[in-house]
């Protein structure tokens, strides 16, 4: 009975006042009846005293329910208009409003401190709120017991920044069982090389996990049939190994293959919570550069790996991970260069064969390279290994042995079918 208003009338408690003052009922009696404590009792009966005609337990606020300040009240809904925009833009995938987006919009922006039903009934107020989503068919699961058990690796083109009007590719790379992502970076163009260079961060920085989970994209899986032009006739599925496939293999990790777009929806999509707060802000941001955009994908990285409560382990994917790394619960191992290769460079590569010509010269996208230490009518390999700073440098195995080491521009790699 705390809230005496609620059970008793202003008549009601008068009366035991007056027979507490005229020392009919005791004031433990009395206490009992309305439910209150001490303190709360002397606040009623001084306040009797002072003035018994005007005595009433009805409350009544301060301040007006629900009023917030004007500036507050104006930042909500700008925010909310934004994401109406975004919203009706149907090159972008985001199709609802994200309410705690905007609280945090208006905490980091505008310093300004609201609570979450506050923005929602401005929504439903000002025609901003689009009701609650059909519940998804299936949970989003952990199917691990260890971290590096699983590494769900994926590339997602969108319109991630729609002022720049083109879409941009958003390869990540993270853990099944801590949801901590280990890799997030946005590239104009997708190739076998920047996923190649995606599991090479991953594998120097932690090790090599058990196994990562993809898709059947061909970068990741070669599919008889999926392209008659480039493919024998006589190549069956997983007869011809991709170049990002070779350097799992190189490296002893396995690969589990999604057998459709539901079976890789039921572990994990990280797009979304990490889209959904990158075009909101590129859009607020009016990020027309993709480096612009990076920086913005490395905010919400760092706050989605270090701050937020994941929705299906209800841990920061930071904490989770560290202690499953410190309760040894991992399955990372360490990497080791796989004999005979001696560098990063012959693991983390593209790959190709060539056979030496009478000339000791191979033919490379018509380019003619003079080979040293080459023999005629052997089949060497060239591992290719491509630089930030425009060159490539190519490394020729023969027979298990390291031949050669050249450069060339990257431009000469281009166009090449690995």
């Amino acid at each position: 009975m705390s809230q005496l208003h609620k059970n008793f009338t202003d008549a009601q408690v008068k009366e035991l006042m007056e027979r507490y003052l005229n020392k009919e009922i005791e004031r433990k009696y009395i206490q009992g009846i309305l439910g209150i404590k001490k303190a709360r009792f002397f606040i009623l009966i001084k306040n009797y005293r002072e003035n018994p005609d005007s005595f009433s337990i009805q409350y009544s606020r301060k301040n007006p329910t629900r009023s917030i300040p004007q500036p507050i009240e104006n930042n909500i809904i700008k925010e909310l208009a934004i994401d109406k925009k975004i919203i009706e833009n149907k090159d972008v995938p985001l199709k609802r409003y994200n309410y705690s987006y905007i609280q945090d919009r208006l905490k980091t922006k505008y310093k300004q401190k609201v609570s979450l039903p506050t923005i929602i009934d401005r929504a439903k107020e000002n025609g901003f709120y689009l009701g609650k989503p059909k519940k998804a068919l299936h949970s989003r699961e952990v199917l691990t017991n260890h971290t590096g058990e699983l590494i769900q690796h994926d590339s997602s083109h969108h319109l991630w920044a729609p002022m720049a009007k083109e879409k941009w590719y958003l390869i990540t790379s993270i853990d099944d069982y801590s949801r901590f992502m280990f890799y997030a970076v946005l590239l104009k163009k997708e190739s076998s090389w920047a996923h190649i260079t995606a599991v090479q961060t991953v594998i120097l920085k932690y090790g090599c996990p058990y196994q990562y989970y993809v898709d059947n994209h061909s970068i990741f899986r070669f599919v008889r049939g999926r392209d008659i032009v480039h493919n024998n006739h006589y190549k069956f599925t997983d007869d011809v190994d991709p170049q990002w496939k070779k350097v799992l293999s190189d490296c002893n990790v396995k690969i589990v293959y999604a057998l459709s777009p539901q079976a890789k929806g039921k572990i994990e999509r990280p797009y979304g919570w990490l889209q959904d707060r990158l075009i909101r802000t590129c859009v607020r941001e009016n990020v027309t550069e993709i480096k612009h955009g990076q920086e913005i994908l490395n905010q919400e990285l760092s706050r989605y790996n270090h701050h937020q409560v994941h929705s299906t382990t209800q841990e920061i994917p930071y904490l989770r991970f560290q202690r499953a790394m410190a309760e040894k619960k991992s399955l990372f191992t360490k990497f080791i260069i796989k004999p005979p290769y001696q560098s990063i460079k012959d693991i983390f590569c593209l790959r190709t064969d060539r056979i030496i010509d009478s000339y000791r010269k191979i033919s490379f996208n018509n380019l003619q390279i003079k080979v040293n230490n080459a023999t005629p009518g052997e089949t060497v390999n060239l591992r290719i290994y491509p630089m930030p700073n425009g060159i490539s440098e190519i490394r020729f195995w023969c027979n298990n042995k390291l031949i050669d080491m050249q450069n060339i521009k990257n431009d000469y790699i281009q166009g090449v079918h690995f």
